[in-house]
């Protein structure tokens, strides 16, 4: 990725909005505030701004969007390498050699970060870019004016506050591992959390798929987890690259999914060892811890597991949406 050419400074007003928004220190992390229905740390939403008011979208483009800890990694490995089979074989990709978060660069956690202007324009096409914003926070330019297309990935929100909590854990932003989760977990309930509220963020990409199929497809972790080869030829599929007949008899399809395959990432050196400063510095290795569905059970009380699957069930109403909160 080249290197910025401009930079927008956080100036005074910025600082006056924030604090306008009365911001709120949860157990872990930084200072959030709500903005416009979402929650933001200060840094998250300037480079928000910055992002929705420079970025240019163009047919090409495909956005991955998810929640934090929702199968992001997988998602851009699987992505990056589906499109990208004609240019690397399996044997010599580039997920060999770096990790996928530097394949997939995060837009408002790393390119606009600290109001970067990034040099979009030189990314070769098509450009493969991540985000966790919510739907309606995405620049008109993506969602009004381009063609570009919409991968989002949910996953249940159980095994979602897990995995942040052990992410965070991993990456020193709690201090304690014997802390309780209780405050973590009511501030989760109330949707005090980066991007979110959960639901909120689920149904904006669910409602969007239902409008704009061709635009934007919903995918599920514990579907992925199902059935990873149908999956990888959905996504072929949606994006239009499908899979030829003598791709898939030659097995390509596998091998795509089993070089993107949790074990296999979890034990090249370059996710063993280093670390990507983004939001925060964060170990590689702190993005491949087990990748499991129902994880939660090791951590949450099954009153916790009733409450979030209860306030879940209700906020997503008659949306048509559902997810699997099964323990393995």
């Amino acid at each position: 990725m080249s290197s910025s050419t401009e930079v927008e400074q956080k100036d005074d007003h910025f600082e006056e909005l924030f604090q306008r928004l009365q911001p709120k220190k949860p157990v872990a992390g930084s200072l959030l505030a709500n903005y416009q229905g979402v929650w933001f740390g200060a840094d998250l939403l300037q480079a928000t701004l910055t992002f929705q008011k420079h970025f240019k979208a163009i047919d090409s483009d495909i956005m991955l969007a998810t929640m934090p800890k929702s199968g992001t990694t997988w998602l851009k490995a699987l992505t990056f390498s589906i499109v990208n089979r004609n240019n690397h074989s399996v044997d010599d990709s580039p997920l060999l050699f770096s990790n996928p978060h530097y394949l997939v660069p995060f837009l408002e956690i790393y390119l606009y970060k600290d109001g970067n202007i990034p040099d979009i324009d030189s990314m070769p096409c098509p450009r493969i870019l991540a985000t966790h914003l919510p739907y309606q926070f995405l620049p008109s330019s993506i969602l009004d004016c381009s063609n570009c297309r919409i991968i989002y990935l949910c996953r249940n929100p159980l095994d979602v506050f897990t995995s942040v909590l052990q992410f965070l854990l991993q990456n020193g932003r709690i201090s304690s591992p014997s802390m309780s989760i209780d405050v973590p977990f009511e501030e989760f309930c109330q949707g005090i959390h980066p991007y979110g509220p959960f639901w909120d963020h689920c149904l904006g990409y669910w409602d969007a798929s239902l409008k704009n199929p061709q635009k934007v497809l919903f995918l599920k972790y514990e579907d992925l987890k199902k059935d990873i080869n149908s999956s990888v030829k959905k996504i072929a599929d949606f994006l239009g690259y499908p899979f030829s007949a003598e791709e898939e008899e030659a097995g390509l399809v596998e091998e795509i999914a089993m070089l993107c395959s949790f074990e296999n990432l979890k034990n090249l050196d370059c996710n063993k060892e280093g670390e990507i400063k983004a939001a925060f510095r964060a170990k590689h290795s702190s993005f491949f811890r087990k990748a499991e569905v129902g994880d939660w059970v090791n951590v949450l009380t099954p009153s916790m597991a009733n409450r979030l699957e209860k306030l879940f069930q209700e906020k997503l109403g008659e949306s048509g949406l559902t997810l699997e909160i099964n323990s393995k």
